[in-house]
């Protein structure tokens, strides 16, 4: 709406007023929207010179029998004039309090809108810049322990080497083994932590099953026997857009909480749902649950209710992270002797054409 536009009404308006009864039409308030909609959608410049402008329009209709060849007004009585005024001073309230009930409305829910993206983008914020912090963290450790891990590798070969040779019992040789292979593992996983670290901030949204999804998630899970899928076809052949790796490692923590809360031999249900845009992925246990106070702080960085050793409360957060970071949520249901219910909801595909312009 440009302000040329909003200043030609103003003078129509004046116009219309002179031939109407000028300041003693009760319609003058009209002005009043002629600012309004100035202040909110003009420059500062064009709303003060449009108020200007209708504070001199509305000044004119008071000097109209100067210039004005036909009094209208000469045609009506006092009473007749007064009684007309009243029913129209009637209609313009009506009209005024409906426009500002409606204006008004719309301003306070769009300004709700935009405080309640805000308060999202703030928190994806904070909660980017904490994953940061973890990946710096993440790369630094692995740094700093790849060479006492090395040292602890080859001695522990060589104690390997020396008990074979000196033919001792098969329980220290296994022992010296067992050392030998969880060296290696914490250097793989130390390495992969640095490797994700360093690509963080280059992941692209790919294309990815469902059903692939849930399959990579389930590679290398204990206790994987134990969960139980249910997944329809037309739901496992659903094309998600996501960070695959990330999305799979996210899944495969919420399995593995799962599994840690649920009793041994007690089954986690694995489902899926369509949606309109997007696939609501939910893991089921048969664990104790959550209160409020928990449940409120699930999520939170190294919050965890774990026993020692089994945990340092990062997996629901860095969940939380990546699966908001393709644009879904995560939610959660808990009750305390009910379990615990976390639902993942992550975007479908893009539209083929996208897709293979991002390929």
């Amino acid at each position: 709406m440009s302000g040329a536009l909003l200043a030609f009404d103003i003078v129509l308006l004046t116009i219309l007023l002179l031939l109407t009864g000028g300041p003693f039409n009760p319609f003058s308030f009209l002005y009043l929207v002629h600012v309004t909609l100035a202040a909110v959608v003009l420059p500062t410049s064009w709303t003060w010179g449009l108020f200007a402008l209708s504070l001199g329009c509305f000044g004119s209709l008071f000097v109209q029998r100067a210039w004005l060849p036909l009094d209208v007004q000469t045609q009506m009585n006092h009473a007749d004039q007064m009684r007309m005024h009243m029913q129209g001073m009637w209609i313009a309230f009506a009209v005024a309090a409906a426009f500002i009930c409606y204006f008004v409305t719309r301003v306070r829910q769009s300004l709700g809108l935009r405080e309640a993206e805000l308060l999202r983008a703030r928190t994806l914020a904070s909660r980017g810049e904490k994953l940061a912090s973890l990946a710096t963290l993440a790369t630094g450790a692995a740094h700093e322990l790849s060479t006492p891990l090395s040292t602890i590798a080859v001695v522990a070969k060589e104690l390997e080497r020396s008990l074979t040779q000196a033919q001792s019992s098969v329980q220290a040789i296994a022992d010296a083994e067992l050392i030998r292979r969880e060296v290696e593992r914490c250097r793989e996983i130390l390495q992969r932590m640095a490797a994700s670290a360093e690509q963080s901030s280059e992941r692209e949204l790919l294309p990815v099953s469902v059903r692939d999804l849930i399959t990579s998630a389930m590679e290398g899970l204990p206790r994987a026997q134990e969960v139980v899928i249910d997944l329809p076809d037309e739901v496992a052949l659903c094309v998600l857009h996501a960070e695959p790796q990330a999305t799979a490692q996210a899944l495969r923590s919420v399995l593995k909480n799962a599994l840690q809360a649920s009793p041994a031999g007690t089954e986690v249900l694995v489902s899926a749902k369509l949606r309109a845009e997007a696939c609501r992925i939910e893991v089921r246990d048969q664990g104790a649950g959550m209160n409020e106070d928990v449940l409120a702080r699930a999520g939170e960085p190294f919050f965890t209710t774990k026993e020692p050793g089994e945990g340092m409360g990062l997996g629901l957060f860095l969940t939380r992270v990546i699966v908001e970071r393709v644009g879904g949520q995560v939610e959660l249901d808990s009750k305390p002797g009910q379990g615990t219910t976390v639902a993942l909801t992550i975007p479908r595909s893009a539209p083929a054409t996208k897709r293979r312009s991002a390929g």
